[in-house]
Parts: C-alpha cells; sequence; structure tokens
C-alpha cells in the first residue's frame, strides 16, 4: 500500500469547501424561524394624485447703473 501525501494546498481547500457545507447545512436547518405576515393590498399609495406648480415671475434686481 503505496499513499502518496496530499499538497498542503488540497488540504486547505478540501477543509475550506468542508467548512462552507457545514454553514449551509447549519444555516438550512437553524431554528431561526421567522414567519412574515402576508399582505393582501400590494397596490401603491397615492397620497396627492395631482400636483400644480405654478410659475413666478422673475424679478430682477436693481444693479444702480
Amino acid at each position: 500500500m503505496n499513499l502518496t501525501p496530499v499538497p498542503m494546498l488540497v488540504k486547505i481547500t478540501l477543509l475550506i469547501f468542508g467548512l462552507v457545507a457545514l454553514n449551509f447545512l447549519l444555516l438550512k436547518f437553524s431554528s431561526n424561524k421567522t414567519i412574515k405576515p402576508v399582505k393582501g393590498n400590494k397596490a401603491p399609495v397615492v397620497l396627492k394624485p395631482q400636483i400644480t406648480i405654478l410659475e413666478e415671475p422673475q424679478i430682477l434686481a436693481p444693479t444702480g447703473s
């Protein structure tokens, strides 16, 4: 039985992959379950439907000349 040593880069890659997989498993089966209430009305609410813009006459300042 001739086993070749595993390079360090492969060990680090496998270790990180295993930790990420464990993190996803813990996230999937976590007990922090929250129930979001279902909103029936999703239509936008318009507070002021009509906006009127009044133009003011331009008043020039006196120049003194």
